[in-house]
């Protein structure tokens, strides 16, 4: 398979947020998230029909088609259709630090932009546990992920779910998604911005425990997002993969096993109904990731790669798994030319897909 390109023209998240705005601080802000979650930069992003979400209409059934002979006719038919409507959710937080804490060093902002970094990657944990695990029937104000849409092999979506044959209490999934709006976004409402916001609310009274009153610096963080699922036979979930088998390379995961995880990749890759509908990616816990790359280094598994480095001095390293803020561009694990990407979210203590 040929090397695919990050999203083949389509807006992610910081494309989006680039968009609004001539300070450019909610690109800013968008870009910082992407230095958290690798996803930020390969997921699309689009603007809901919705102020809520988004409302998809996708085709249910294929029309009549008959064969016909000289005189005679053939009845009318159409598709059928239905509707898919994607809730977003609402995640905020605040920041009161101190004044004189804050001013102490003599670099004020420098001190409110460590703070602030911490809420960054309290969003972005937020956004990859809805992203996976979102359950709306459990908690209506989150997202609806990709878990429950792909937690039973008797579904229709079940055609998309790969038995690792892990039967304990440490199994993990590996995700393939193809990520278009015509397949699977993210999505934000109707007439609002795209990506984490930062709010400056100036210098207020904040309050200790006890009531009493203290100057701070106040700051707002909000990001409204959803996913979008249009159809379902573009993500694949291969689940029940035995953690401890993995990294043991035993039982389920020996090489010899049907089971084992670099087959069940390729097995996934041909459930995909046409590759170029999207931006394809592996989606896998920093275990499983670390795994593969393990098997990246044995040059019989020509199917794992990794992708040139380049040095701060225009050196090529070949293979380097360096990763951002290193002075290494590239590094990037693929599996058939797929990028597996890290979500720390991803659990290793997840049921039993039955």
């Amino acid at each position: 398979m040929p090397a695919i390109p990050i999203v083949s023209g389509r807006n992610t998240l910081i494309d989006v947020a680039k968009s609004f705005g001539p300070d450019g601080k909610v690109a800013i802000v968008a870009e910082l998230l992407n230095q958290s979650n690798e996803i930020i930069s390969y997921l699309p992003f689009f603007e809901g029909n919705l102020a809520t979400g988004h409302k998809g209409v996708v085709r249910a059934g294929l029309p009549t088609v008959a064969l016909r002979s000289f005189y005679k006719g053939v009845k009318a038919s159409k598709s059928g259709r239905a509707t898919i409507e994607d809730v977003c959710a609402m995640a905020e937080g605040r920041n009161e630090i101190d004044k004189d804490l804050a001013d102490l060093n003599g670099n004020t902002q420098a001190f409110r932009l460590s703070e602030g970094l911490a809420f960054v990657e309290a969003m972005n944990q937020t956004f990859a546990q809805q992203l996976i695990y979102g359950d709306t029937s459990q908690n209506p104000d989150g997202v609806l992920g990709l878990t429950p849409r792909y937690n039973s092999l008797a579904a229709q979506s079940g055609a998309n779910i790969i038995d690792a044959g892990g039967v304990g209490v440490d199994n993990t999934s590996v995700w393939l998604i193809v990520a278009s709006e015509n397949t699977v976004a993210g999505v934000y409402p109707k007439a609002s911005q795209a990506g984490l916001h930062q709010q400056d609310l100036g210098e207020i009274d904040a309050f200790d425990e006890n009531g009493d009153r203290f100057r701070a610096y106040a700051e707002l963080w909000k990001w409204k997002f959803g996913l979008h699922v249009k159809d379902w036979r573009y993500a694949v979930r291969i689940a029940n993969i035995d953690v401890s088998d993995l990294t043991g390379q035993v039982n389920t995961q020996a090489i010899t096993a049907a089971t084992w995880l670099n087959k069940l990749m390729i097995k996934a890759l041909a459930r995909i109904p046409s590759m170029g509908m999207g931006t394809p990616m592996f989606l896998a816990s920093r275990t499983v990731k670390e795994m593969l790359s393990i098997g990246a280094l044995d040059k019989s598994q020509n199917a794992l790669s990794f992708t040139e480095g380049v040095n701060q001095y225009g050196t090529v390293g070949a293979g380097s798994v360096a990763g951002q803020g290193t002075g290494i561009q590239g590094g990037q694990l693929k599996f058939m030319g797929v990028p597996v990407l890290t979500v720390d979210q991803i659990l290793s203590t997840e049921a039993r897909v039955v």
